[in-house]
């Protein structure tokens, strides 16, 4: 009986000091002057964060959208960078281009010239949401309206993965490509297949960051943040759901550790520290 009541004492205290294992810690948040924010990316070597403004409903094609610059301490920069979009959402950068997703195509951004150098259609698109590029600079874009996700390589377009659920988040990250479907993250296999590495993210699974090892970060666009252990049990970093915050397709900076949130409608941007 004592071995056991020891036995059971050491497991529950590994798991309470598992689940408290990190926290984030509020840096900062821009003012409220972005327009509906979805996605941020980090650009290391700029020393900056693009964000894309839907300005509107999710989907609407309005051309109201845009890219907006945002600098590492908070101060917003350039709400409306590079304009011309319905709605944008998820980002991907490559070289000197930034890739956007907008609906039924994707745009590449010439970012020394802030300017839209290029747009390669992606046809039967409804719903095109989150980029992930590879190191050869191959791009993958989800169509969560379609359940799908393409491969762009060479400005030729091809569908890569297709019957999933409610495909968001994607991530590129050691030769492998990583998708959040319906609450789920997904490691695909070299044969397409999927294989699960966590579940019961609901509320949208929306952005996935790689944090080390086998260790991942996921926004859910209702207003929570995961942290993903690589044996599949996760932890709740964060919950604004009460306070109707949103929290969109994060941006990481993996040297800093420090996790940008998009709040959609709430329009602005809250960094936090990753302990």
């Amino acid at each position: 009986m004592k071995r056991y009541f020891l036995a059971a004492a050491f497991l529950v205290t590994a798991t309470i000091s598992h689940a408290q294992e990190h926290q984030l810690v509020k840096i900062w948040e821009t003012d409220t002057l972005l327009k509906v924010p979805e996605a941020v990316l980090y650009d290391a070597a700029n020393k900056v964060l693009y964000v894309t403004n839907i300005d509107g409903q999710p989907w609407d094609r309005d051309n109201k959208g845009s890219v907006g610059k945002v600098g590492l301490d908070g101060k917003i920069i350039t709400v409306d960078w590079v304009t011309g979009f319905s709605a944008p959402k998820g980002m991907g950068l490559y070289k000197n281009n930034l890739y956007v997703a907008d609906v039924d195509k994707v745009a590449v951004i010439d970012i020394k010239k802030g300017v839209v150098s290029q747009t390669i259609p992606v046809e039967g698109a409804q719903g095109l949401n989150d980029i992930t590029i590879d190191k050869k600079g191959v791009i993958y874009v989800s169509d969560s309206k379609n359940k799908k996700v393409h491969r762009i390589e060479n400005g030729q377009v091809s569908t890569w993965l297709d019957n999933l659920k409610g495909p968001n988040g994607l991530l590129f990250n050691n030769n492998d490509l990583f998708v959040l479907d319906a609450g789920g993250l997904y490691k695909v296999e070299k044969d397409k297949s999927l294989t699960k590495l966590a579940d019961g993210m609901e509320g949208g699974t929306d952005g996935v960051e790689h944090v080390k090892g086998k260790d991942y970060i996921v926004s859910c666009w209702a207003g929570t943040i995961w942290y993903v252990n690589g044996d599949g049990t996760k932890q709740n970093l964060l919950d604004t759901r009460d306070k109707k915050i949103n929290t969109a397709d994060i941006g990481y900076d993996a040297k800093n550790r420090i996790i940008y949130v998009p709040t959609f409608f709430k329009n602005n941007i809250v960094a936090y520290e990753l302990k």
